[in-house]
């Protein structure tokens, strides 16, 4: 029976498949295979037995089952996968299984080959939502809404340059991955406390061999484990795409709410809102993202803590791992599958945006006008305590701020009626946004 969300609701089939205890079984035995090979490479063991221990280093030779059977008597989940792959290769070839290694170095070496796979998936997640939300710039480069500064509206800006800041927050985001996937895809033979005396006076080599074939880089120290601020990194990058999600989740649920109803989230026609309010059209999508990046970011300080270990390693981090991992890795993808999902049916009304633009009968534009009196001869201060003192009277009379001004001799001497019409048309006053697009597009190409 399943019990955690991740095994039933919030996942992707290929990333969970990463996690499952048969994938991590293959990743050790894979390892211990490596480790086989090199050490006939370089005259430690007969070829022959390599050859036999690499041919039966797969979940299909080495059940789980029989490994679970042997962990209960052991008590050594790493140990009871030896003494089953073993089992597999027969006394002649079995005894030379995990040879000078200490448990770790199959471990860790076999986590990286984990973690790497999971980041690479995570990076394509995080390209196709780049994607999406740079053609969603390049469609609303030109289309003027009002900003928002402390939930109040200030000035206008342009839907295109809200999307082009968050592809510019993802692409970020895929250079950090990119560094953390360098960090993490390194191994270690290095025995019980990361001197290489059980691998003998060609252990370097030894180690080499084994990354090499594995396709990792060699660790340059270590003790009995990898030091654990690169796993720390990678959980840290995910919370900041889990992070960017939720700031992009609540844009949405804001922009949908009942009084501005500018965007929505696609709604299916069997699609229900609400047990009991036939009308809800709730955002329940951008609400889940939100609630999953706070699992998400929980998983940072774990990671951060697993990084003081006991001299040359102790046990705490390992049962956090377990658990750390799987979600961070697993979420974090569900959520950008999720977010990049909302965004391609995503619903916006450009109605509602043109009505929002035009609800405080002007005022959005008072800094237009400010800053055209001084053009115009005034000073600074006078032309602001001007549009200050007019943007009170209209709010209070409920009155458009051109009203205002037209009774004020100071802004008639010297604006035309003509004048004041351009500056408080709120498309005259989006500044470099389109630009601004533009450029960053160009740069994504």
């Amino acid at each position: 029976m399943s019990v955690h969300p991740i095994e039933f609701r919030y996942y992707s089939e290929t990333m969970r498949a990463l996690f499952t205890e048969e994938a991590k079984l293959q990743n050790w035995l894979t390892v211990e295979a490596a480790l086989a090979r090199a050490h006939a490479r370089l005259g430690h063991i007969p070829k022959a037995a390599a050859a036999v221990i690499s041919r039966n280093a797969t979940v299909a030779k080495v059940r789980l089952a029989r490994v679970k059977a042997i962990e209960s008597e052991i008590h050594h989940d790493l140990m009871a996968m030896v003494r089953a792959l073993t089992e597999a290769c027969g006394r002649k070839a079995g005894k030379y299984v995990h040879l000078g290694a200490t448990s770790y170095d199959i471990e860790d070496t076999a986590l990286a080959l984990q973690l790497s796979a999971a980041l690479n998936l995570i990076a394509q997640d995080a390209q196709a939502l780049l994607k999406t939300l740079a053609a969603l710039a390049k469609r609303t480069r030109k289309l003027v809404c009002v900003g928002r500064t402390h939930g109040q509206h200030a000035v206008p800006t342009t839907y295109g340059l809200k999307f082009a800041i968050y592809a510019g927050e993802v692409r970020r985001h895929l250079d950090r991955l990119a560094e953390a996937q360098r960090r993490i895809r390194v191994g270690q033979m290095t025995g019980a406390v990361g001197t290489q005396a059980s691998f003998g006076p060609d252990a370097p080599q030894l180690q080499r061999l084994v990354m090499k074939d594995l396709g990792l880089t060699p660790v340059m120290v270590s003790n009995q484990v990898i030091q654990r601020d690169r796993h720390a990194e990678v959980v840290f990058d995910l919370a900041l795409l889990a992070a960017t999600g939720e700031k992009i989740a609540q844009e949405i649920r804001n922009l949908q709410r009942t009084e501005i109803g500018e965007v929505f989230e696609s709604f299916q026609k069997l699609q229900v809102g609400s047990s009991t309010m036939p009308q809800k059209r709730n955002p329940h999508k951008s609400e889940r993202i939100c609630s999953l990046a706070r699992i998400i970011r929980a998983q940072v300080a774990p990671a951060l803590e697993n990084i003081s270990l006991e001299h040359e390693r102790d046990l705490t981090n390992s049962a956090a791992e377990r658990v750390i991992f799987p979600e961070a890795f697993i979420l974090t993808d569900y959520l950008l599958r999720q977010l990049d999902e909302i965004l391609r049916g995503l619903d916006i009304r450009e109605q509602a945006i043109q009505k929002n633009l035009g609800m405080t009968n002007g005022l959005i534009m008072s800094e237009r006008v400010m800053l055209e009196l001084v053009k115009r001869g005034l000073g600074r201060q006078e032309a602001h305590e001007i549009l200050r003192q007019a943007a009170r009277t209209a709010f209070a009379a409920n009155q458009s701020l051109k009203e205002i001004l037209l009774r004020d001799r100071r802004v008639t001497k010297v604006m035309t009626v003509s004048a004041l019409d351009r500056c408080l048309d709120p498309a005259s006053y989006i500044g470099t946004a389109v630009a601004q697009v533009d450029n960053l597009l160009a740069a994504l190409r």
